[in-house]
């Protein structure tokens, strides 16, 4: 396992933020630090015999830089920063890359005391002093231990935690996970449910801290991996090519922007330098039935193959996943019941390493997919279901150089997304008491782009009462698409088969948006002693579509109580400032709904009402409609968290941690009068509020180097406007919109215990399982035209229970097969629900239904087989 230039790339922008002084110098600022990267390199450069050493010291620390896992096994790493700091408050630092071996080395040196430091993210942090003889050659070899899923603290040593963690605390999974713990499909998305504070809901939304996915942020390798329009998840990473996945509920650090909710960064592994090749679930899923083989569940083969090109000088790796699965899902007649999809995933990186100090990272992830039956349930058969698929390109170059002075890193990052979803046919949809019918109304197709300029500098560590590591830097994102939307007649019918409402469309379809955002951020890590940190940022925003000027300041401080203690407090808070949804900027070039409604006997009653849709403006307490098509504003969150990290012992450590979000300015969508005779409004927005709280406690226990096992109660509360943006267009357009209103939202789950472990058992078995108890998910009563019932979201699924097991074996191949002779054969088995818990996952919610109240769609268990070929 190899990071790279991904990773310094990923360090570094934690590091480089600026303070902008006015909004008028926005623009004029982000173009000049793109200009400025040449100049500010040439000086730095010119800085570089100005470090810790003069001319005359011959004295060096030199070493090598790897990682140990579970058993013991070392690689190096490749493109990590290392730092060297003086013991005078005086001194400058100077900075390293390691080379395709791992390899570092500062020289020359005079002879004192130095701080030798990594801090990589996804690893804990490494500290160590080092006194230099004059004429020494000081070998200083760097393990680096991963993080494990529940975040560990480490309070004794020769370094003080806090004088590397900030005051937000995250959670990363490691490639180490990915590969042992049991999880449905091989993708990073289904693992993120695996984290405490992470939620995936009945319809497969993923929500952190309360908020959808497409609220919060994905960053791949410090650039933003999302789909422009939606903001979802859909970008797909190979797990073979990520080195760490992590995420914030707290995010502080003011270099991160344009989400509102969570913060998910991926950081990829460096290509290897030397060829190393694995392959993955090479062996199809077949399909059981009555005691007969009836098909293939899944054929999912993934491939990981990388290599230098030219030794210690460029390396290339290519991850390529391939996706067959067609998925069951309870409740429906078999073989009428399957969501099928279909496509690949590729990651290429190409790292060329042009010296110690200077790294060009440049990769390509291209992919497609394809969903069909894309949202079946016992409710919804195949026919009514909708068929969903993307397909597009991201590529991105990262160039990264250190100097005594500083570092300076340059991402540029063009993503194109393509997607569409269509129906089964041209069948008007029906909604019953029972489900629905007939073929789903609503098509689209979406065109977008996406290009990202991130120039960031990190400045060597100065010493005025205390250390600061300070970064300044600018993030540059222009969004655009064009598409369509179409929609047919949707009935609405009683139990008696009677037509109770009729929605038809009218108007335009064809839809347009695009926005430009600029932001200057600045972040310093202030250590005033080695007990006490303080971290401090600002962001300034620009949003041709949305807020002229967001100002989102953040702060954060870690406390340690002592050596001897072993407790770091931790609190924070901060703001932040979500992009501008581009299907708010196009809402109203949507098709107009048409509703009319009938009684039993089939007769129209009163004249159709047109809803218009509109832009509305609420100012003191009067309605306007924005002729506008800039929304003119974005979500704003505020978050705020206090914590306390303790090592009971070395292999227990545990945490206890609030968080508090509250955001407004939330887009909403419902319907409301018009201003002329029987015109109504579909008005979009922007009043709408959620709020989150969150207690979590933990614990982590490793009794041996061979065990591990985290334990996490979380006790929550989410609330907010039900009819957000989000919820109503994405993934596809709901076919009924109620009135607005408050409540609890779908992630409201109070109560949720999370456990997790990886044993290493005699024989070399490896058993990883994992327990999820958590609440029943919420869920509304409706009527026969879908109005709420009582209180919306007052009612809730039972409680769901599931454990899920995973125990494989490795074997090395025999020597006669040449060159993989230092694979491993991997062969193992794995168990999803494997108490078999009923955990329905649908319920008859209409009140006019003859099976009102009945829960369906029960999952069952599910068993698999899995052959490696792994390193």
């Amino acid at each position: 396992m190899n990071a790279g230039g991904s990773h310094i790339a990923h360090e570094l922008i934690q590091r480089l933020e600026f303070a902008p002084v006015s909004l008028s110098v926005t623009r004029a600022f982000a173009t000049a630090m793109v200009l400025a990267c040449p100049f500010l390199v040439g000086v730095a450069s010119a800085q570089d015999s100005k470090g810790l050493g003069q001319e005359s010291a011959k004295s060096a620390v030199h070493g090598v830089v790897a990682h140990v896992d579970l058993q013991t096994q070392s690689t190096a790493l490749a493109g990590i920063s290392v730092k060297l700091s003086g013991d005078s408050p005086q001194a400058q630092s100077l900075l390293a890359l390691t080379d395709a071996n791992g390899h570092f080395e500062f020289t020359p040196l005079n002879a004192g005391v130095y701080l030798l430091e990594v801090n990589l993210q996804g690893f804990k942090p490494f500290a160590r002093k080092v006194v230099l003889q004059p004429s020494e050659m000081r070998l200083e070899n760097i393990g680096l231990e991963l993080e494990t899923v529940s975040v560990t603290v480490d309070v004794q040593g020769q370094a003080s935690a806090v004088t590397e963690h900030s005051a937000d605390p995250d959670t990363t999974l490691t490639n180490r996970e990915f590969l042992a713990l049991p999880m449905p499909q091989q993708t990073f998305n289904e693992a993120l449910p695996l984290v405490a504070g992470v939620v995936r809901t009945m319809d497969g939304v993923l929500n952190i801290k309360g908020e959808v996915e497409s609220q919060g942020m994905l960053l791949v390798d410090s650039a933003q991996m999302v789909d422009p329009v939606t903001g979802s998840f859909a970008i797909g990473i190979p797990l073979a090519a990520i080195q760490t996945l992590n995420v914030y509920e707290t995010p502080y650090n003011a270099q991160y922007g344009g989400f509102s909710g969570g913060l998910t960064t991926i950081d990829t592994k460096a290509p290897p330098d030397r060829w190393a090749y694995s392959l993955m679930d090479f062996v199809p899923g077949m399909r059981g039935k009555s005691g007969h083989i009836v098909g293939v569940s899944a054929d999912t083969p993934r491939l990981y193959a990388g290599g230098p090109l030219l030794k210690n000088k460029l390396n290339i790796s290519e991850a390529f996943d391939y996706i067959v699965r067609n998925q069951p899902v309870r409740g429906l007649a078999w073989p009428h019941n399957e969501t099928k999809k279909r496509g690949f995933t590729s990651f290429t990186d190409l790292q060329a390493i042009l010296s110690t100090k200077h790294l060009l990272t440049a990769n390509v992830v291209a992919f497609s997919m394809r969903d069909q039956f894309a949202d079946i349930n016992a409710l919804v058969p195949q026919s009514a279901s909708s068929n969903s698929g993307s397909k597009g390109a991201s590529a991105s170059i990262i160039d990264s150089y250190q100097t005594a002075a500083g570092a300076l890193v340059t991402m540029f990052r063009y993503t194109r997304f393509d997607s569409n979803a269509y129906g089964q046919g041209v069948e008007d949809m029906l909604i019953t008491p029972q489900g629905w019918g007939g073929n789903f109304f609503n098509s689209w197709t979406r065109r977008s782009n996406q290009l990202e300029a991130l120039p960031k500098f990190e400045l060597s560590r100065k010493h005025w009462h205390g250390s600061h590591d300070l970064k300044v830097g600018a993030d540059v994102v222009h969004r655009s698409y064009t598409g369509t939307s179409q929609s047919r007649p949707i009935r609405l019918l009683r139990e008696d088969g009677s037509l109770a409402e009729l929605i038809d469309f009218q108007g335009p379809n064809s839809l347009y948006g695009n926005d430009t955002e600029i932001s200057e951020f600045a972040q310093d890590h202030w250590v005033l002693t080695d007990h006490l940190a303080v971290d401090s940022g600002i962001r300034l925003s620009s949003q041709s579509d949305g807020r002229s000027a967001a100002l989102a300041p953040r702060a954060g401080l870690a406390y340690s109580l002592g050596r001897g203690d072993k407790t770091v407090l931790r609190t924070g808070v901060g703001v932040f400032y979500d992009r501008v949804p581009l299907l708010a900027t196009s809402f109203t070039q949507n098709p107009m709904r048409v509703v009319s409604s009938y009684n039993q006997a089939g007769q129209i009653i009163g004249a159709p009402l047109v809803f218009q849709n509109a832009y509305v403006e609420t100012k003191d307490g009067q309605m306007t409609i924005s002729d506008s098509r800039d929304p003119g504003t974005s979500s704003r969150n505020v978050t705020w968290n206090l914590g306390v990290d303790h090592q009971f012992r070395p292999s227990i450590t545990g945490r206890l941690n609030y968080i508090q979000s509250q955001t407004s300015d939330l887009f909403v969508v419902g319907p409301g009068p018009g201003a002329l005779g029987d015109s109504q409004l579909l008005a979009l927005t922007h009043t709408g509020d959620s709020h989150y709280h969150e207690f979590q406690a933990s614990v982590r226990f490793r009794p041996s180097q061979r065990a591990e096992v985290n334990v996490a109660y979380i006790r929550s509360r989410s609330t907010g406007d039900l009819n957000t943006l989000s919820d109503t267009f994405v993934p596809f357009e709901q076919p009924i919109i109620r009135l607005n209103t408050a409540g609890y939202l779908a992630s409201d789950i109070p109560n949720r215990l999370l456990t997790s472990g990886i044993f290493q058992l005699p024989g070399k078995l490896t058993v990883s399982p994992v327990i999820d108890l958590h609440t029943g998910f919420r869920y509304s009563d409706v009527d026969v035209l879908q109005n709420y019932v009582g209180t919306p979201d007052s009612q809730r699924f039972p409680t769901f229970f599931s454990l899920d097991m995973k125990i494989y074996k490795d074997f090395p191949l025999p020597a006669f097969v040449g060159r993989l002779k230092d694979r491993r054969l991997r062969f193992g088995v794995y168990s999803l629900n494997l108490t078999d818990h009923s955990n329905p996952h649908d319920v008859f919610n209409n009140v006019a239904s003859p099976e009102f109240g009945q829960f369906v769609g029960f999952q069952h268990r599910v068993n698999g087989l899995l052959i490696d070929l792994v390193k």
